[in-house]
């Protein structure tokens, strides 16, 4: 699947910090989020529909993904 980019808002979290090291966000067309890494903002992007990126968040929310 292609996904046009070019037109993105992108951000990132207001707990970041002034570094370039975060992972920024968009809300693309159809409900779906784009998510990258500041440092390469021309890599590729993860692209997650709505129902992923629910899941995802839950479980980031649930500590699933803490290090032990």
């Amino acid at each position: 699947m292609s996904i046009d980019l070019s037109g993105a808002k992108w951000f990132k979290s207001s707990r970041s910090g002034s570094t370039k090291d975060c992972v920024e966000v968009a809300h693309l067309d159809g409900g779906l989020v784009g998510v990258r890494d500041s440092k390469n903002p021309t890599g590729p992007a993860l692209v997650f529909d709505p129902s992923e990126w629910d899941a995802f968040n839950s479980t980031v929310m649930s500590g699933e993904f803490d290090r032990s």
